[in-house]
């Protein structure tokens, strides 16, 4: 239970706000929301705490960070149930998410050590004189963090850890549906012995005070993980500071003749229904081959009843519900109106106790139904017949998104094509587009949004550079 609410090393008494379970409907923690007059308090703690944390040592923050991933080893087994009684993610899968949350803050703090500047040759043109000159990175500033529900450890460690780890300071606002993982989290920076004082504050709250947070003038970066609609608002409102937007996604893959459909089958089941599709790189469109067409239906249906879906809290569950009811609508909706316009079951379309949707395939998919056009975010995905790699890359492209795509052939020449066809910010070579590693440059195109995640890239986000001349 938060009883409080938290701004960095200070806590103030509100009105508590209940967390229910999404697969049970029990309450699993509270937190007090925070109003407007919250945001604005946490962002002139985090404005005068950044005088100190841009002067701090690098060998501090890196030891800061460090302590932080020991100490998440040590409650690694407790953040893992935070994660599943909050958002009834399968145990399993949140175990993962804690160990990527470590190994992510590791890679950090191991990257600050390469974040340099370089010397510049200003005798390169004949109309200036030669000089020392330089530039290095310096802390940018202010960061609001924004993290949403489906990844609610990682996707904050993706953004806190490298900005305290470059020197800025923090206000960060969770996700609703898991404060309970951020503030314990959070707690492990600011209870650090190497922590600078109030250095990263945390505030609960809805829109307004995310409104509060992204317009004010405080913030040198707005840094936000959600959905394409928030993120047009938070740039309309941001003013002129930078902005790094990880959106939606509508995450495609082309399998063609020569494939190994087994293979194809087995990973594309587990990317379209891993985490009930909740995740932004979740596979919802699959461009088939003609020639492969229903053998490929066949298989994937068949990997997908292998699927075991119930209790989050069972070892060997897959997969569990969605995050609450409304969602479960949605989703059922959407293929109901898919049907009528003619497309057809391969399997799922059922609902079961505890929220859960069963995973859904569909065939004879349009480009014009909502299930391929807007980004699903539920366990649903889409068969789509096509007769030809040109065909596949026209429709794949033909989307707003464009965060990773992906294609499954055992032709070298489509493989080459793929790199430069596809219009996304990643690209996948026999698997699904949903595999991410938490190293790479990670970000997408289009309505996918700005910037990119990944220790070394994010850095480059979270600083600024500083020109040096001596005359």
């Amino acid at each position: 239970m938060i009883a409080k609410k938290f701004l960095g090393s200070v806590e103030f008494d509100g009105k508590l706000v209940n967390v229910i379970s999404p697969y049970d409907g029990k309450i699993v923690s509270q937190y007090v929301k925070c109003d407007e007059k919250d945001a604005k308090k946490a962002l002139q703690i985090a404005k005068e705490a950044f005088k100190e944390t841009k002067k701090s040592k690098l060998s501090n923050r890196i030891e800061w960070l460090r302590d932080v991933a020991n100490k998440l080893k040590q409650k690694s087994e407790y953040f893992a149930h935070l994660i599943t009684k909050e958002v009834a993610k399968p145990i399993s899968q949140s175990r993962t998410e804690v160990q990527r949350c470590i190994e992510n803050i590791e890679l950090v703090a191991s990257e600050l050590i390469h974040l340099n500047g370089e010397t510049i040759s200003t005798d390169a043109t004949q109309s200036v004189f030669k000089t020392e000159a330089f530039y290095k990175r310096v802390p940018a500033g202010v960061v609001v963090a924004i993290t949403p529900f489906n990844f609610p450890l990682n996707l904050v460690a993706h953004k806190i850890a490298p900005a305290l780890g470059a020197g800025n300071s923090v206000v960060l606002k969770p996700t609703p549906e898991a404060p309970m993982v951020a503030y314990e989290f959070a707690k492990l920076f600011i209870e650090s012995e190497y922590a600078t004082k109030d250095a990263l504050s945390v505030v609960y709250g809805d829109a307004k005070v995310g409104s509060a947070l992204v317009s004010s003038l405080i913030p040198r970066i707005v840094s936000f993980t959600g959905s394409a609609a928030v993120g047009k608002i938070i740039t309309q409102n941001a003013g002129i500071k930078k902005v790094a937007l990880e959106l939606g996604g509508n995450a495609a893959t082309f399998v063609e003749r020569s494939a190994d459909l087994e293979k194809a089958a087995k990973r594309c089941a587990i990317g379209a229904f891993a985490n009930s599709g909740q995740v932004c790189i979740s596979l919802q469109r699959i461009y088939v081959d003609s020639k492969v067409y229903d053998e490929f239906a066949d298989k994937l249906a068949n990997e997908s009843k292998k699927l075991k879906v119930g209790n989050p809290f069972e070892d060997d569950i897959f997969m569990g519900p969605l995050i609450n009811e409304e969602s479960v609508k949605r989703a059922k909706s959407w293929v109901e109106n898919a049907i009528c316009e003619g497309a057809k079951v391969v399997s799922g379309n059922e609902i079961k106790e505890g929220n859960i949707f069963v995973p859904t395939i569909l065939k004879d998919v349009t480009d014009d139904m909502n299930v391929i056009c807007e980004e699903v975010f539920a366990q649903i995905v889409s068969l789509v017949k096509v007769n030809s790699y040109e065909e596949a890359v026209k429709k794949m492209n033909n989307s707003p998104y464009g965060l990773q795509f992906s294609i499954f052939t055992n032709r070298i020449d489509l493989m080459k094509s793929a790199i430069e066809d596809f219009e996304c910010g990643g690209v996948v070579i026999n698997d699904i587009p949903t595999l991410r590693f938490d190293i790479q440059p990670y970000g997408g195109y289009k309505l996918s949004g700005i910037g990119k995640e990944g220790p070394k890239y994010v850095l480059e986000e979270m600083t600024e550079i500083k020109s040096v001349v001596i005359c």
